[in-house]
């Protein structure tokens, strides 16, 4: 049996490697060629292109980078029928994977959705297209199955699989070399693409100075070599930078700068009160404002339905503003405040097993059981 799975993020690599070794666990013949990064590699696929060379976000970005983008897609298309496997498992990315799966449903190719795109934020229209072209829409997050059956989509509630990701970790030991008690540090994550970084880094460094008792860590990404930090770390030289490890740096701080995303989660589900960070391009950031339709930018609030979190976006995320929120998730009242939210968030995601539940319906899909 053959499997294509695409996925162009740092988290679609994350949760595109725990389905892979669950798929592998149901069925070990099982040949895989993806789109993804390390860890799905790691996992036993063959991986054909990294996600850092698909990464462009925001309007701005897509326009410059249109070209390569089309290259990708004409590339990717002639791929899979040269692998002609028996599913189209697409993970997140919907820019890039709905046209995919549109041209991959008149090939009659078997397409299932894992981890939806979050049209509910936005481009509410797309849910007809996937309710076109896509024969299995898998989601994970609790309130989806209820969003997609507006549209006559009977999408499958698998569980959020950072559960199983994160189960069992628990704060530690500090990390070899840290110089200051584990009580005292604080990670700060910046996103995993060179234009979030550049824009949001910057802006969490303002205040380190502010803090000369704590320990300050950069949870980097794999997908940037360590020289790309380099620059920004020059007037920071007691910031550690610590790459490929965000939940050991995580389980080990008391509190947490984290750019919106996926890493809003992880942080919640580790435990560690946070200020969630947003700065894109200012004509994207424009655009995408009169476009979104909900009230939160983390999933954490999102979720919870309430400002459980402090956000700062933008032009709110400034040196005046992030001490203020750092300072109040310090104190004991604010950071035990926040814990009891994300116990509440941790019910609403349900039970573990969410990768065994997507392998099980994928290939269910793609005619094994």
């Amino acid at each position: 049996m053959r499997l294509y799975l695409i996925a162009g993020e740092a988290s679609g690599d994350l949760h595109g490697s725990n389905l892979l070794k669950a798929l592998y666990a149901q069925q070990p013949g099982l040949s895989c060629r993806v789109w993804g990064g390390e860890l799905m590699q790691n996992a036993g696929a063959t991986l054909v292109k990294h996600y850092r060379d698909l990464a462009f976000m925001g309007f701005v970005e897509v326009a410059k980078n249109i070209r390569t983008i089309l290259q990708n897609i004409s590339f990717c298309k002639r791929d899979i029928l040269a692998f002609q496997p028996d599913a189209l498992v697409l993970i997140d990315y919907p820019g890039f994977n709905l046209r995919i799966a549109k041209w991959a449903k008149a090939q009659g190719i078997p397409v299932v959705y894992y981890i939806s795109p979050q049209l509910w934020a936005w481009h509410a229209s797309r849910a007809y297209a996937i309710s076109r072209d896509v024969d299995k829409l898998l989601v994970i997050l609790p309130f989806e199955k209820a969003f997609f059956r507006q549209y006559g989509i009977d999408a499958e509630f698998v569980g959020h699989p950072l559960l199983d990701e994160i189960s069992g970790l628990m704060p530690g030991n500090s990390i070899p070399n840290t110089n200051k008690p584990v009580s005292n540090q604080i990670a700060l994550l910046p996103g995993s693409r060179k234009q979030e970084v550049s824009r949001i880094l910057p802006r969490m460094l303002g205040v380190v100075d502010k803090y000369p008792t704590y320990q300050f860590v950069i949870a980097g990404a794999t997908s940037l070599p360590e020289e790309y930090y380099q620059p920004y770390l020059k007037k920071y030289p007691n910031v550690r930078l610590v790459r490929g490890q965000t939940y050991e740096v995580l389980r080990q701080s008391t509190a947490a700068l984290v750019k919106s995303g996926t890493s809003t989660l992880e942080t919640a589900l580790l435990d560690v009160p946070q200020v969630v960070c947003y700065a894109g391009n200012w004509l994207s950031y424009r655009i995408a404002k009169q476009l979104i339709k909900v009230k939160y930018i983390s999933l954490v609030n999102l979720i919870m339905d309430r400002p459980m979190v402090r956000e700062l976006i933008q032009d709110e995320l400034n040196q005046e503003n992030l001490q203020a929120a750092l300072d109040e998730i310090l104190t004991p009242e604010k950071a035990a405040e926040i814990r009891a939210g994300y116990a509440e968030l941790r019910l609403l995601l349900g039970s573990g097993g969410a990768s065994k539940r997507a392998a099980t319906a994928i290939l269910q899909v793609s005619g094994d059981q």
